[in-house]
């Protein structure tokens, strides 16, 4: 029999499986649901429920099943041999809540996203409970943002208080995927695990507590609806039987803890060993790599995570990226080479022009009702090269300005997402970042969910099993678009992120620089006047 693991990923937008053979060292099988398109039932755009008010994103937690049955509907239609898969681990999008009752069914039908800006007032009141945003980090590493799972609850707790009376299992996104591979409602597991956990704001990643403080001021009873925490690398249990008798699972079949989709897009870029960090170019923007050490940032703008090795990720996620990117080519009909073609037409740093890209409120910095910002723009210059190019180079300013608190000195930028693809967005990193960029060929946080279940599976046996060895033929970088910062421009750009970074404080109302005199300094003896 072949050593097969699958890795499953359950994004905002879709669903993705990955099966890979060990002994080949090849993934042998890709395949992806979009919900808005093969699951029109649930009437989502970008995977979330229409017509909600604004600041809402949710999802019907059922979509996130019905896209994994069609998945193995398909390999089924397809003889792929269920029976030889070992292990199965999920990836999700974190910090959604999910909320069932003790027989298993939801007590409310939708789940908050990550992408939720409503509960702005919850984290207003989780801070004042804890006695200050310095008292919140304390207590659990983290400042409390509207992303995060804790407000989620206790919007719950003040808006909804029946549903949350009947709830008995408050999970996240993955840690529901997993109840019902393990059983559903035929008995599935109901466990956490540390790195999607220590991004709820309840738990604190380097102490490796709950803070009672904060988790008694949602409600005296929440503790006993938190699920029990298991290490990240541990086998939760065996397939429920209802997916063996559907599809042909071996009985024996495990499924493995699981994580967030962050935790698994390092393990599938090979961010498991220090040096290394991963940017990820999607509905989000994220940059994060790996510690053996907690880092807890005083500000609260780096999140404190756990990885799923049973060590640290700290992480940088920006709210907007490919939505401005997007945007852009809808609004002048442009295809991505176009847009390329546009860019190039204006020079690096864009003579001083800067787009503050803040189109949908922005969790890094943590303004949540935030508009975008046009500077130094003259009346001529809203064309669409000199646009192009601010788009480009805003959305990397924004992820590096964030970035910049992080304390690690890369050795090499892993980048992961559909941006980068594109050499202008790998290039642009590298500039900005001062640092080598290359992608990643393949399948992101899928990959690392199917990697990372052949490690645990493999651990039952080899406890020493290395992660780095095993996960090393399965990483494959796209040399061909690697980029190195360009040291003709280097000078512009370290003017250019000074300006950038003085703006984002003054729109703030926090002191820095004058960005005024940053621009003239950048434009020099240029200066249009």
């Amino acid at each position: 029999m072949a050593l097969l693991y699958a890795g499953i990923d359950s994004s905002t937008q879709g669903t993705k499986i990955v099966l890979l053979d060990l002994e080949r060292t090849e993934v042998v099988y890709v395949d992806s649901v979009n919900y808005d398109s093969d699951l029109p039932a649930y009437q989502t755009h970008n995977g979330v429920v229409g017509g909600a008010e604004n600041g809402v994103s949710e999802s019907d937690p059922q979509m996130w099943l019905d896209a994994l049955n069609l998945l193995f509907d398909r390999m089924k239609k397809k003889n792929l041999p269920f029976g030889e898969i070992r292990a199965i681990s999920v990836s999700g999008q974190q910090h959604g809540l999910v909320a069932l009752d003790a027989d298993g069914d939801l007590t409310r039908s939708r789940s908050k996203l990550w992408n939720d800006f409503s509960t702005g007032k919850e984290c207003e009141l989780l801070t004042q409970a804890a006695g200050g945003a310095d008292r919140m980090i304390e207590e659990v590493g983290n400042s409390q943002r509207t992303g995060y799972t804790a407000a989620k609850i206790l919007h719950l707790v003040r808006h909804e208080p029946d549903a949350y009376r009947r709830t008995a299992t408050l999970f996240l996104v993955h840690n529901y995927i997993n109840w019902y591979l393990t059983g559903g409602k035929q008995g599935g597991v109901r466990v956490m695990e540390p790195g999607d956990t220590s991004g709820m704001a309840l738990w604190h990643p380097k102490k490796r507590t709950w803070s009672r403080k904060v988790v008694e001021s949602i409600a005296a009873d929440l503790q006993q609806k938190l699920p029990p925490l298991q290490p990240s690398d541990r086998l939760i249990g065996k397939i429920g039987k209802h997916l063996v008798d559907a599809y042909g699972f071996s009985p024996a079949c495990q499924i493995d803890a699981g994580s967030g989709d962050n935790m698994y897009g390092a393990v599938g870029t090979g961010n498991v060993v220090p040096g290394i960090v991963t940017i990820s170019l999607g509905t989000s923007g994220t940059a994060y790599t790996f510690m053996r050490e907690a880092f807890i940032d005083p500000s609260g703008e780096i999140a404190a995570f756990c990885d799923s090795t049973g060590h640290h990720l700290p992480l940088l996620c920006v709210s907007n990226l490919a939505n401005g990117y997007n945007a852009v080519l809808q609004q002048y009909k442009l295809s991505h080479q176009a847009f390329v073609d546009l860019v190039e037409q204006e020079p690096p740093a864009n003579r001083g022009r800067v787009l503050i890209p803040w189109y949908m409120g922005e969790r890094t910095p943590d303004v949540p009702q935030a508009a975008p910002l046009y500077f130094g723009f003259d009346l001529d210059e809203f064309q669409p090269a000199v646009l192009c190019r601010a788009v480009l180079e805003g959305h990397v300013l924004n992820l590096y300005d964030g970035f910049r608190r992080m304390p690690v000195k890369s050795d090499e930028i892993r980048l992961t997402g559909g941006l980068a693809k594109s050499r202008a967005w790998v290039q642009t990193i590298a500039d900005i970042f001062d640092c080598a960029a290359v992608p990643v060929e393949g399948e992101g946080a899928a990959l690392g969910a199917a990697l990372h279940a052949a490690w645990a599976h493999g651990k039952t046996t080899k406890p020493d099993l290395d992660l780095a060895q095993l996960v090393q033929p399965f990483v494959v970088l796209d040399e061909s678009k690697r980029c190195t910062p360009r040291s003709q421009y280097r000078s512009d750009y370290t003017r250019l992120r000074a300006l950038f970074s003085a703006l984002s404080a003054r729109i703030r109302g926090k002191n820095g620089e004058d960005p005024f005199a940053l621009r003239a300094a950048l434009l020099g003896g240029d200066r249009k006047f």
